[in-house]
């Protein structure tokens, strides 16, 4: 995602809307591939680069350059926002957009190890990403304190700012549930890393000591054939509903139609759908991970850790708690504490940061990225040095000043004022 400032253009719906437009760039989905207007002015790039594997693209490092060049230039960007550690585009584009001298922020969602050789190489590419933006977003307490440690970025640099949800979208409809059974609602990828396995152990057992509970489970993956078996194993096909891959437009018709919402995830920086289902009126059990802790108030959520015994004993403490619960008043709570308006208003301040921090020479950034390892940070500053003769390349075949700037598109409230 990239801004640019806004004073004397139109107005759009997102981030402060009388200073900043903004423009997303993603990769192609399937058939949607160009540029893409949104309903509210939105305006999105699909660059065509197909993703192989959990929507990734492969790393080409400068074969993007050429395309994201050219989107900057031609919308006039100020700052470039990278979101998740495990993008590759999102890597790419903000090395390039150092190189050509804009200012960057960057986001991080998720929590990862120390030790497993995934998590040494993603911390390793990070801590090259980080050496040179100017600063970074996390969404919880918990997400800032692991990407401090992961990327050695200094804990000033790093701006803490959670996800929010759209109450409008999740509202309580007290009349979907039934009333004389207890649903427990469960919407997650079917990995290991949110659980899958947790629940295999938890559900039949919950079923055995409450008769009148059910569970819908909703989500895909490849864990899913464990839960299939464990229903086939324990003949609970009357008692778990599976739902299979729920679209995000039907999420609240499945939330409403329970009473709480079982998250059993292993780690987690944040988890949005707590909020969603906390915003339709459900009470939350969680596992005691990562940064849960930190999203709800203790009289909204249960918490318990990873293990089956407790996740149980906290379900029982959670059907306990269900008469005391009013899933409107839940509602209200919500609004008040998560608004994307207010998300919108802290990411300008982070913006307005990286804006006001002085600009460097080339000399300064790899003395950054020198620090980074013996070995490490001399490849990294061979990377960034090639990454600007490429640029200055482009710059001669196809000169800035020659770039075909991109209208701005005027917004339909603008068009009824005029």
């Amino acid at each position: 995602m990239a801004t640019k400032n806004g004073l004397s253009r139109p107005q759009l719906s997102f981030i402060d809307s009388d200073r900043f437009q903004v423009v997303v760039m993603t990769h192609a989905y399937g058939r949607r591939c160009g540029v893409r207007y949104m309903t509210n002015g939105l305006k999105v790039y699909y660059v065509p680069r197909l993703p192989f594997l959990m929507q990734n693209t492969l790393p080409t490092l400068y074969g993007t350059f050429p395309i994201i060049r050219n989107i900057l230039i031609r919308e006039g960007i100020t700052v470039v926002h990278g979101h998740q550690a495990f993008s590759t585009l999102c890597h790419e584009a903000l090395l390039h957009a150092r190189t050509m001298g804009y200012k960057v922020v960057f986001t991080d969602h998720s929590l990862y190890g120390f030790a497993d050789l995934g998590s040494i190489h993603m911390n390793k590419v990070l801590q090259f990403t980080l050496a040179d933006v100017h600063e970074t977003i996390c969404v919880s307490h918990t997400s800032k304190e692991n990407t401090v440690l992961r990327s050695g970025l200094p804990p000033q640099k790093v701006f803490v700012i959670p996800n929010a949800v759209d109450t409008a979208m999740f509202k309580p409809n007290p009349s979907a549930r039934m009333l004389d059974e207890v649903v427990i609602v469960v919407i997650s990828r079917l990995v290991y890393r949110k659980g899958a396995d947790l629940l295999v152990e938890v559900i039949p057992e919950v079923c055995r000591l409450f008769p009148n509970v059910r569970f819908l489970v909703g989500g895909d993956g490849p864990k899913r054939v464990r839960l299939e078996e464990m229903r086939e194993k324990h003949s609970l096909q009357e008692r778990v509903e599976m739902l299979g891959a729920v679209p995000h437009t039907q999420v609240q018709s499945v939330l409403v139609r329970g009473h709480i919402f079982l998250n059993s995830s292993l780690t987690e920086a944040f988890c949005i759908a707590i909020l969603e289902a906390a915003s339709c009126g459900l009470l939350t059990v969680s596992t005691r991970v990562g940064g849960v802790p930190e999203v709800l108030p203790p009289d909204m959520i249960v918490l318990a850790e990873p293990v089956p015994e407790n996740m149980v004993e906290a379900i029982g403490r959670a059907i306990k708690l269900l008469p005391k619960i009013d899933p409107f008043s839940m509602h209200d709570r919500m609004r008040t504490l998560y608004s994307w308006t207010d998300v919108a208003k802290r990411t300008e301040v982070v913006y307005d940061h990286a804006m006001n921090a002085r600009d460097e020479d080339l000399l300064q950034r790899l003395s950054r990225y020198f620090e980074c390892g013996p070995w490490a940070g001399k490849l990294f500053c061979l990377v960034v040095i090639l990454d600007f003769i490429i640029w200055n390349i482009l710059e001669w075949w196809k000169p800035t000043k020659e770039a075909d700037i991109a209208p701005d598109m005027i917004h339909h409230n603008e068009i009824e004022h005029q």
